[in-house]
């Protein structure tokens, strides 16, 4: 690899770097809020994959039933943590496609 061309990788490097810490600030602002069972179970994560509040409502709290709560509360938190990482991915490719580093293929 010649100088220019290390010159040039070594600028898209920290070009990229700086866009990814910028995108991380703007992550860990974002949160996505997700609901089951028809609003029964309400989860909010963050953009640092963190619950960060759970509801549920009174209504759906059956002593006689704790595993259908537990299966609305876990799948309130896993679409949720899609979610974000759906988003998160969308908001990283597009910084990552136009990375061009010779020899690197991403």
């Amino acid at each position: 690899m010649n100088r220019k061309a290390l010159r040039q990788a070594q600028k898209q490097s920290e070009k990229f770097q700086k866009d990814m810490a910028k995108m991380q600030q703007k992550l860990d602002t974002e949160k996505v809020e997700t609901s089951v069972g028809g609003g029964v179970v309400k989860a909010v994560i963050n953009g640092n994959t963190k619950l960060t509040s759970l509801s549920i409502d009174p209504e759906v709290v059956d002593p006689n039933d704790v595993e259908m709560l537990q299966d609305l509360i876990i799948s309130a938190i896993n679409d949720g943590l899609e979610q974000i990482q759906e988003l998160t991915n969308k908001k990283m490719s597009s910084i990552t496609s136009g990375l061009n580093i010779p020899g690197l293929n991403i």
